[in-house]
């Protein structure tokens, strides 16, 4: 058990102070120390709010010096979420913190406009969205616009809406949001599973398998979480097509394009997963991701004004003029959606493509420099041909498998047998020592029992952190496998571990509650 367990971190360090700090003014917030005040010696409060403040300097020291502790989001390649923006956008965002979306009278309807057009609605004019704060809200504003109208169908059929009850069906590969619209909004959640054969994702026709008159949708993620492939929308289209030729029930496509709404346009237009095919009544994406805002945006547009039921649009008097409202939030910051809007009038088509082909070159780089170690094994696949008989045109990115500039590696079947002591998840713990962030997560139910490391390729990730990087793993795998090396005695830890085992922890097996399937494991 930690030794954290057993001391009192806080009464340890009460207990240490000196006797006197040397303070001797009436008012010690007030003694001009060089840095922090009085608060350089003294801590504040934890868990209750301090009789009397700090100045302002005082109070900007101490978190400062907090969040210096934090990983530099920049080398944070575990998240898909924007770390920069140039500094005209810096400056129009901080120039706009204060105002709040909810009181201003134009609604983000000329960014709206935007989506739709980039996804081929079929009139721009009939699309209907909204901003979010991301695409978690998104996909709840989806979701349940998919059951109310399964609820409207079932009701004019005269059937019941309650037995057995709706159900939504995704790849077991689902990132959390996904799973949360069907535990938080009370319909059953069907996961498909996933396997090497479906490169890792939602397969179409063991989808259909799961798929019934109470099915209200499917969610289709462009861009997995774990590996980066699109999920194929128009073959599961195409199957749900003769789905309701044979059976007369219709169920609808939500796209999730959190990652791929802003790569996939760009670079891969000939790709047909968005309002092109009719059976996709709705598409979320993430600003803050491949839209390259900071954090804090999301978008939802349906294709059509008649696929968002009017219950969950509520129309608004009491701010001055009449507004319209469909979100899970109210209140909420402009700032982000004005960086959103700097980067459609700043780069335009052409960047956001430039952009995006950058990312995918940078990511093809990595993927080739690790496989070629002979130490790892490249599960994505956006490095490989689309058809390896014919010659690779570079200037081409079609040529290649299309997907998100991300590359999920894991130990080479050689590399295994030849050291077998060694765990993989180290190489994320080496590499926090680094300054790099890599995760270290297992796939999806039925083959949870594979482990990978995953980078998601942004625009800060150039090809000299690319080289460092790639550098940097190949030491730390060198050093574990080396047995003369300190990094080798994580190996003698491993051992000694195993050879004990037993629980670990305080609870039995068993206690906790049982796992539904996709990573997002319940407490």
């Amino acid at each position: 058990m930690a030794l954290s367990k057993h001391v009192d971190v806080d009464r340890l360090l009460k207990g240490a102070h000196d006797k006197h700090h040397g303070i001797t003014s009436t008012n010690p917030d007030r003694v001009w120390h060089p840095y922090g005040a009085r608060y350089s010696t003294s801590s504040l409060p934890k868990y209750s709010l301090a009789h009397q403040g700090v100045d302002t300097d005082s109070a900007y020291h101490i978190i400062h010096d907090e969040l210096t502790l934090d990983g530099s989001p920049n080398l944070n390649l575990a998240s898909f979420v924007h770390t920069w923006m140039p500094d005209a956008a810096n400056r129009l965002m901080v120039e706009n913190l204060s105002k709040n979306l909810i009181d201003s009278d134009e609604y983000p309807a000329t960014r709206v406009s935007i989506l739709a057009h980039l996804w081929n609605a079929p009139s721009v004019e009939q699309a209907i969205g909204t901003a979010t704060t991301g695409s978690s809200e998104a996909i709840q504003l989806g979701g349940l616009a998919m059951k109310k109208l399964w609820q409207e169908r079932r009701k004019a059929a005269g059937k019941s809406i309650h037995e057995p009850g709706p159900n939504i069906v995704m790849g077991a590969n689902a990132q959390v949001a996904l799973e949360k619209f069907a535990r938080y909004f009370d319909v059953e959640c069907r996961l498909v599973p996933v396997t090497e054969a479906s490169r890792y994702r939602l397969d179409a026709k063991d989808a259909m398998k799961f798929i019934d008159e109470n099915t209200i949708g499917v969610y289709v993620i462009l861009g997995s979480t774990y590996t980066g492939h699109y999920e194929p929308v128009k073959e599961l289209s195409d199957l749900l097509d003769d789905y309701e030729a044979r059976t007369g029930h219709s169920v609808p496509i939500h796209v999730d394009a959190a990652s791929g709404g802003f790569i996939a346009p760009f670079v891969t237009p000939h790709l047909v997963w968005d309002f092109r095919l009719p059976r996709v009544v709705s598409i979320n994406t993430s600003g803050h991701k491949f839209g390259l805002a900071y954090v804090g945006v999301g978008w939802v547009v349906w294709r059509d004004k008649s696929l968002l039921p009017k219950d969950l649009i509520f129309e608004l008097h009491y701010l001055g003029s009449v507004e319209y409202s469909f979100s899970l939030n109210f209140s909420r910051p402009a700032a982000p959606i004005i960086g959103q809007y700097f980067n459609f009038l700043n780069l335009g088509f052409s960047g956001y493509k430039r952009v995006a082909l950058d990312d995918l070159k940078n990511a093809r780089l990595l993927s080739r420099a690790l496989e070629q170690t002979g130490y790892y094994k490249v599960l994505s696949d956006i490095h490989r041909r689309v058809d390896s008989a014919k010659a690779v045109d570079e200037d081409n990115v079609e040529s290649y498998e299309p997907g998100l500039p991300v590359v999920s590696f894991c130990f080479s079947d050689q590399f295994r047998q030849d050291h077998p002591e060694v765990q993989q998840r180290w190489i994320q713990t080496l590499l926090r020592v680094k300054g790099w962030i890599v995760p270290n997560y297992e796939l999806p139910p039925k083959m949870d029992n594979i482990q990978i490391l995953r980078v998601v390729v942004r625009e800060t990730l150039s090809e000299v952190l690319i080289d460092q990087l790639v550098s940097d793993i190949i030491e730390v795998t060198e050093n574990l496998a080396n047995s003369s090396s300190p990094e080798h005695g994580l190996t003698i830890l491993h051992e000694a571990q195993s050879k004990k085992g037993g629980n670990k922890g305080n609870l039995e097996k068993g206690t906790g509650s049982k796992s539904s399937g996709t990573y997002a494991r319940p407490c």
